[in-house]
């Protein structure tokens, strides 16, 4: 009988994993979980349901080639659907009486593990997560006595910590950041040639999953005919050098851009690899870095992918648990509309939202901007519920992990908890969606028009919802320039805008 058991979650699948660190191999077994509930705690996307479980499974094949005893409880096991009920039911048959796990990703998983440790009697221990260049605790501790969290003040933080892309203690290039020449669209002639990412075909454990997905989780939204993320490490490293080799080069320039029938363009594609743990930060930036050093990249475009890694991504992950559980209930405006069903469809005549969605429903992916300034521009500027929001997004990305999904989501798309850590509410017209895109010369709708037959829903309700939250937009000095814009509009201009939106608001499955 072991003396300990490791619990490994669906997000924890590394031979770095801590809590494999932390107990003796020899007297020792390692469990799995799948369970219904999270796949159905949100309608999950059956690409993000298909990417997990194979994942888990070659991840529990390659343990037990490296001698761990492994328990392995498949989706299709008999008892209870929720990963408590399961862990439970699974530590009294197994007789445990310890249980070692890696931090959880999620407040609701660890409030379940802990629940059913409990409930099972079994003594749990939890082991910081070392995957992270930073600890929750160490974050707890930079972020103590601050009244602004601002990832700017995060980020060089830690280039001076980390010594990444710094010299003699000053940042490399004399710059922190090279936004500036990162946000730019493209010309009309379009992005021209890019390299295709290296998409891996699934092996005999992938193709299984994938018929119990479509079987088991048919009504799920999404498909799974393109199918190719990595699920071992062995593959994410293989995409992570075609990227590098491939893609980064023209990675920085256009980050923000959108083209039709692009739905990729140079971006890394490798955010799922991170967020499963098949590829550690560190081993990413370091790639990044020694191909700048050794071929002489942009300095610009590395340092937009490194900050995306060094510091966003070690930003959000501290600001999830320093502000949970009230980030999920935040709703800053009040908002409370439910998502059109065109959400899980991707059918509107919104082009740039047709494009987002149905490149999402196709693959499970979308880019930052896609992500920000479309669908969550929309989101905000539509008054939708920011639960309802949240929800949709760890839905359907397979690089959805709640840590990294919901303060992106509540935080910086829908200003949910009231700028806590973002200094201003995204939002914008459809005059931003012409500039950084194609879309809107084929739509029905025309970006510089807020009335009539062919207005802009982004750009209606875009000064709609400058109308409505003037005051505020005047306080916050990022904001004060659309504050002042709106306040240029006379009264029937308003009063017009205010009815156009409301035509819109109330025909929004038709929109």
């Amino acid at each position: 009988m072991p003396a300990d058991w490791v619990l490994v979650l669906g997000d924890q699948l590394s031979v770095s994993n801590p809590a494999l660190a932390r107990v003796d191999r020899a007297n020792a077994a390692v469990l799995f979980i799948e369970a219904q509930g999270e796949a159905s705690h949100v309608w999950s996307h059956k690409a993000r349901i298909a990417l997990f479980l194979s994942a888990m499974r070659h991840f529990a094949a390659e343990l037990r080639e490296q001698g761990w005893q492994v328990h392995y409880v498949p989706l299709d096991a008999p008892g209870p659907a929720g990963l408590g009920e399961r862990l439970e039911a699974a530590l009294r048959h197994l007789g445990a009486q310890r249980l070692v796990a890696c931090e959880a990703g999620e407040w609701r998983v660890q409030e379940a593990v802990q629940s059913a440790c409990q409930r099972a009697g079994v003594a749990g221990t939890w082991v910081s997560d070392s995957h992270f260049l930073l600890s929750r605790a160490e974050f707890a501790r930079w972020a103590e006595g601050r009244r602004e969290f601002r990832m700017e003040h995060f980020y060089r933080w830690m280039r001076a910590r980390t010594g990444v892309l710094m010299e003699d203690g000053e940042p490399t290039g004399g710059r922190w950041n090279f936004d500036a020449d990162n946000r730019q669209g493209f010309s009309r002639g379009g992005p021209g040639t890019v390299p295709p990412p290296l998409r891996e075909a699934p092996d005999t454990i992938t193709r299984e999953v994938l018929a119990l997905v479509q079987t088991r989780f048919a009504a799920h939204p999404g498909a799974l005919e393109d199918f190719a993320w990595p699920v071992t490490r062995a593959a994410a490293l293989r995409v992570l050098a075609d990227f590098v080799e491939h893609r980064l080069p023209s990675f920085g320039r256009h980050q923000d851009a959108m083209w039709e029938g692009e739905p990729f363009l140079w971006h890394s594609l490798l955010s799922s690899s991170l967020n499963l743990k098949l590829l550690d930060p560190r081993e990413v930036i370091e790639a990044a870095l020694r191909a700048w050093r050794e071929r002489g990249l942009d300095l610009a475009g590395v340092e937009g992918f490194v900050r995306q890694i060094l510091g966003w991504r070690e930003f959000i992950r501290g600001v999830y648990w320093h502000f949970m559980p009230q980030l999920a209930a935040d709703n800053h405006f009040g908002h409370t509309r439910p998502l059109p069903a065109w959400f899980w469809t991707g059918q509107t005549d919104m082009a740039c939202m047709r494009a987002a969605i149905g490149q999402t429903m196709r693959h499970g992916y979308a880019h930052h901007i896609q992500r920000l300034m479309v669908t969550g521009n929309f989101a905000l500027l539509a008054g939708l519920s920011p639960q309802a929001v949240a929800d949709w997004y760890l839905a359907v990305y397979v690089d959805a992990v709640e840590w990294v999904e919901l303060p992106n989501t509540a935080g910086m798309a829908l200003y949910a908890n009231g700028g806590r850590f973002t200094s201003k509410p995204y939002v914008a017209s459809g005059a931003y969606i012409d500039r950084m895109s194609n879309h809107c010369k084929g739509c029905r709708y025309k970006p510089g028009e807020r009335l009539g037959a062919h207005a802009c829903p982004f750009t209606t309700l875009y000064w709609n919802f400058l109308d409505q939250y003037e005051a505020q937009f005047a306080r916050n000095p990022r904001t004060a320039l659309m504050a002042r814009n709106v306040a240029r509009l006379d009264a029937p201009a308003r009063g017009a805008i205010r009815a156009e939106a409301a035509r819109m608001l109330e025909a929004l499955e038709r929109l």
